[in-house]
């Protein structure tokens, strides 16, 4: 069995650019293959953003993060799914999930997560763990013929063959998911590495394992979980644990480069458009102590109205009666900020008239018509003001 992964006390420097990559050997020509037919299909597919000007943001970041010999031979994909996530296929496909964007809070956070995927794509790890996972399931192949032949010949042994072979399998998966963890944290020492040698600040890298670890306690808190325990590992986990992996990254960052800039601003513009729609889909996650996390941290640096406007949604989807005072509350909040966003009335009218505040939530319903006539609900929302009050 291969011995783990070693990692010393500091980040290695990146690998040198080899230039543009060609598939080797009949495994990684088959996994391209296989790859470009995915990428048609993500090309063509309703879930991914088609916005040039985003697109081109993240691609921007990837560069900065890993150099730009690096990521021109990168294709970014932005996909609608509101979960904390991003891959990076063998051909250089890079999908990034809305819910990642939703999650980091600046340039060097997204950039340390990119620069991850890219580590996997420049060890060719998705070709390392087939080859490792194949010889494994051969080897189980053979120990099964092998048993068999062994059980035939001395029936009386077969109770300490089973057992043997039992043995072997757990050694084997062990060992494949071993592997797939040490290929996790070489991509995150890759990751810092390419954090250290950039313009931005690396320590941010450990922030966005910080900031994930805070929002899964939060969401299980709401829950009425136990606390979740960030240092184990489970037999089949994927990744090592979320604390060690923080812990690493800390500890890897160079710490010349704690004084530079880590793209908030930048970050925050770029974003702008797109926060609105991102933060509702996270609140039809039905994730209520996750999504408040979220907002409440999106609001450190000032309440806006957009954000007391998806906290007041995110109380009136949960729909407690003590959700939808504070729901209001909220709303209130976001049209005393901004009195032409529409939506805000609708919400804070609906959710006044089921705590009983009729004319106060019909007063609102009736500024979300005369602000947005053409709605998609405006007739439903229109029955629920007396016809002499609805402004044309």
């Amino acid at each position: 069995m291969a011995a783990p992964v070693v990692f010393a006390a500091s980040a290695p420097l990146p690998p040198p650019y080899a230039g543009i990559y060609q598939p080797q050997g009949v495994d990684e020509a088959g996994w391209w293959r296989e790859d470009d037919e995915s990428e048609r299909s993500l090309a063509a597919s309703p879930l991914v953003i088609r916005d040039e000007k985003l697109t081109a943001y993240v691609k921007k970041v990837l560069c900065k993060t890993v150099g730009n010999d690096r990521c021109n031979s990168v294709r970014v994909y932005i996909i609608r799914e509101p979960t904390f996530n991003a891959s990076m296929s063998p051909n250089g496909t890079l999908r990034v999930f809305s819910g990642l964007l939703l999650r980091v809070r600046s340039e060097a956070e997204l950039g340390g997560v990119l620069g991850h995927e890219f580590g996997h794509f420049e060890r060719r790890h998705t070709l390392q763990h087939f080859r490792s996972a194949r010889s494994g399931t051969d080897m189980l192949a053979w120990a099964t013929v092998l048993a068999s032949i062994a059980v035939a010949a001395s029936p009386h042994s077969a109770y300490a063959i089973r057992d043997n072979y039992h043995d072997l399998q757990l050694s084997v998966y062990g060992n494949i998911y071993r592997h797939g963890r040490d290929q996790e944290r070489e991509a995150d020492h890759l990751g810092i590495s390419y954090l250290n040698n950039s313009s931005l600040r690396p320590q941010a890298f450990s922030v966005v394992w910080q900031n994930f670890m805070a929002e899964t306690e939060a969401s299980a808190r709401v829950r009425g979980l136990q606390k979740p325990n960030f240092k184990a590992i489970a037999f089949t986990a994927s990744h090592p644990p979320d604390a060690e992996r923080a812990g690493y990254l800390a500890e890897l960052a160079a710490p010349e480069g704690a004084g530079r800039d880590e793209g908030a601003d930048r970050y925050r513009e770029a974003l702008a458009t797109w926060l609105p729609v991102f933060l509702d889909d996270q609140i039809k996650l039905n994730d209520f102590g996750g999504s408040e996390f979220i907002i409440e941290s999106l609001a450190q640096n000032g309440w806006t109205a957009g954000l007391w406007f998806a906290r007041g949604e995110l109380y009136r989807t949960r729909g407690n009666q003590r959700d939808l005072v504070n729901a209001a509350d909220f709303y209130s909040r976001a049209t005393a900020l901004d009195g032409s966003m529409a939506d805000a009335f609708r919400g804070l009218g609906l959710s006044l008239m089921k705590i009983g505040q009729r004319t106060e939530g019909q007063a609102a319903l009736k500024t979300y018509l005369k602000l947005k006539p053409d709605a998609g609900d405006a007739k439903l929302i229109g029955m629920m003001v007396p016809k002499e009050e609805v402004v044309k």
